[in-house]
């Protein structure tokens, strides 16, 4: 039977473990970073913006065709001035327009959320980097701690990728083939 750990040794093996969870944070974040890029958080970083930016392209072409529903609106209303039924259908349109417009400001508060979560991250990894050098390596090396993988599928998902990189649809169709295509949805 082992000997109970003191508060020391659970400690060090909850750094050792913080540490693993942040190397495999680290390696998932390396598989989406273009090669050579060598700041794996800096990746997670333009990763995240491309999530702002594509928010903040869609929160746009929504807004823009709420504007354009809105201004049809008006011109209906125009001609069924003599027809109040139809009146009040336009201002419940009109009313749920605006609701849209109110449900676009996410946008914003997701990108402030989304530099928050940057910023908490780097501040964690400084400061288990700082307390692995007072320990040193050398000792907590000692500790071992198995990290265990949750969803073995999970390392062939690497979700949407930055413009530029993944394989586009067309790879997809070269790769796969009219006839393949064609019996995958046939």
């Amino acid at each position: 039977m082992s000997q109970p750990l003191n508060d020391t040794q659970i400690l060090k093996r909850e750094l050792v473990g913080l540490f693993g969870h942040m190397q495999k944070i680290r390696k998932e974040l390396a598989a989406l970073n273009p090669p050579g890029s060598a700041d794996h958080f800096g990746g997670m970083s333009e990763q995240l913006d491309a999530i702002v930016d594509a928010t903040e392209g869609a929160t746009n072409t929504i807004m823009e065709s709420m504007e354009s529903i809105d201004t049809l609106m008006g011109e209906a209303r125009a001609l069924a001035v003599e027809n109040p039924a139809l009146g009040e259908v336009f201002d419940k349109v009109t009313d749920k327009v605006n609701m849209v417009f109110e449900a676009c400001s996410f946008q914003d508060i997701t990108g402030q959320r989304i530099s928050k979560v940057v910023n908490i991250l780097k501040f964690v990894e400084e400061r288990v980097n700082a307390i692995i050098l007072t320990w040193g390596r050398d000792e907590l090396t000692k500790v071992v701690v198995e990290i265990k993988e949750e969803d073995p599928d999970k390392k062939l998902l690497h979700g949407p990728q930055l413009k530029g990189q993944g394989v586009t649809q067309a790879d997809v169709d070269k790769m796969l083939g009219q006839d393949a295509i064609d019996k995958l949805f046939g």
